[in-house]
């Protein structure tokens, strides 16, 4: 998966872009963009729905450990997965496996608990205001797919 950008091309065009050489660019620049929309969405259902009866603060949790999965996912590198790099420290490659283990863990718990939010707390019991539940969920999705993007989507070869 880490190759998805490898096999573009633009066209049959004639234009000389190397999309290899700004592979790392337009995967960083993607995530970011995709975590920044999930946290504007929620941000602009807190905004919209300030009562708790509408929207329920402890729904935020969802989002917060989203985020901290996006950074646990990519503190690890790839070659200290694959034990290239890393030897070192009090647990070497196996510590950063379980890290990024965790990581992956945290991250899918919160898009399950945001689909688990949006279905028992506003499409099950009919609730006239459904947007908070589906920004809930938007958020964490972005969250959670831009991490991956970030993680898979760069190579660590133009690195060295």
């Amino acid at each position: 998966m880490s190759g998805f950008l490898d096999g573009i091309r633009c066209g049959d065009c004639e234009c000389s872009v190397d999309w290899g050489e700004r592979r790392n660019a337009i995967a960083s620049v993607a995530a970011g963009v995709l975590f920044f929309t999930g946290w504007w969405i929620i941000i602009d259902a807190a905004v919209k729905y300030p009562e708790e009866a509408d929207f329920h603060h402890a729904y935020h949790t969802c989002g917060v450990i989203a985020t901290l999965a996006f950074l646990m996912i990519n503190a690890v590198s790839n070659g200290q997965v694959r034990g290239d790099s890393y030897s070192e420290g009090c647990m070497g490659q196996i510590g950063a496996q379980v890290w990024l283990f965790i990581g992956f863990m945290l991250a899918f718990g919160s898009l399950i608990a945001s689909m688990w939010i949006l279905f028992g707390g506003f499409v099950v019991p009919q609730k006239p205001i459904m947007y908070p539940g589906i920004a809930i969920f938007f958020q964490n999705a972005f969250i959670f797919f831009g991490g991956l993007i970030f993680k898979f989507g760069r190579t660590e070869d133009l690195w060295q």
